[in-house]
């Protein structure tokens, strides 16, 4: 099977998907590209033409227009029909189509085979309070959590000050706000309802310890990758990793070497195996830990990280071509009940 990157979307993230494009051309050999504008129409973009400009001029335009079908894609050349079948398709969009189980549910009614997160495991992950609570009944802890929706925002928060604001259903530390007292919050509500209609309050912790950790179901088994810890000098710029800063940091590809105690190690791969088996079966992921008083708390979901994390992994390219694809296994429709009510039916009326 060929791989083939899907990217783009309609969403906040779409540039974010565009860099990881960008990003995986240069560590990936003999792969299409595939992507997604924001009227959802598909091209097959050359390799050699991904770049940031190329996109945002609109000259992607004059690329090969496909069509998605059973099993594949196709396109018009001349007087005839071209097909790109026999693909592994690899969900590479950030934010709404790519993570909220669109891209999957798609595919899979064309019966494509595609590496990602399944329409369920997606709708989990894309909001913020369905991932904590998935998280707690898979006993991996996390932070104390309100949420507030535009229609509620009077409500007081029960949380002590200072708080951490964010969009229920966005990544990429887009929209985040930290709030220090009372008398700014509604003014920072209003700065993050521009974003979503819901909002996930937590309390601000500074200065602690963020773990990444990201693993895939291969054909060999559970790959786990090796673990990050997000430095301090990616932080250093605000009080949060914002936007600006994942967003160079996704064109990254490689990461650096810390000496991280056995224990934490060790917790932090066994929360890691706890929300992924079963659900995430088909897709790479990366998940982002706190370490507080030395207990691990989960931070969120990536259910499709920039780049797909591939600085985590050695060999990224083997691990995309041992990566199963979700299962979209779909029943065989063969008529056994009509016609069994059909043969009923007919010995009634004689």
């Amino acid at each position: 099977m060929k791989l083939a990157i899907l990217f783009g979307g309609r969403s906040y993230e779409h540039e974010i998907s565009i860099v990881s494009a960008i990003t995986l051309k240069n560590i990936l050999t003999n792969c299409l590209f595939i992507f997604l504008d924001e009227k959802h129409d598909f091209y097959l973009i050359n390799s050699e033409k991904l770049r940031a400009d190329y996109f945002s001029s609109g000259e992607y335009k004059f690329s090969q227009k496909l069509e998605i079908t059973h099993r594949g894609f196709k396109y018009k050349r001349f007087l005839n029909t071209k097909f790109l079948l026999n693909l592994k398709v690899i969900n590479l969009i950030h934010g709404a189509d790519g993570e909220d189980g669109t891209i999957n549910s798609l595919l899979k009614f064309f019966r494509i085979p595609i590496i990602s997160p399944s329409t369920e495991a997606s709708v989990i992950s894309f909001n913020k309070k369905l991932t904590k609570l998935f998280a707690r009944s898979v006993s991996v802890p996390v932070l104390p959590f309100e949420t507030l929706s535009i229609f509620n925002r009077e409500k007081e928060p029960d949380l002590d000050f200072p708080l951490i604001i964010k969009p229920l259903r966005l990544g990429s530390s887009i929209g985040i706000q930290v709030v220090h007292s009372q008398d700014i919050f509604q003014y920072a509500l209003d700065s993050v309802f521009e974003f979503d209609d819901e909002v996930i309050i937590e309390p601000y912790i500074s200065n602690i310890q963020e773990f990444n950790i990201a693993g895939v179901l291969t054909t060999q088994g559970l790959i786990i990758s090796k673990i990050e810890e997000v430095s301090k000098n990616r932080k250093e710029k605000s009080e949060i990793l914002d936007f600006e800063t994942k967003y160079l940091d996704f064109s990254r590809n490689e990461t650096q070497d810390y000496e991280i105690p056995q224990n934490i190690e060790n917790e932090l791969i066994e929360n890691f195996k706890k929300l992924y088996s079963p659900m995430f079966h088909g897709a790479i992921i990366r998940c982002d830990f706190f370490l507080i008083n030395n207990k691990i708390y989960l931070n969120e979901i990536n259910s499709v990280p920039g780049s797909l994390a591939n600085y985590l992994f050695d060999d990224f390219q083997k691990i995309l071509e041992i990566t199963q694809p979700v299962n979209n296994l779909l029943p065989n429709v063969n008529y056994k009940y009509i016609q069994k009510i059909k043969v009923s039916w007919e010995l009634m009326i004689v």
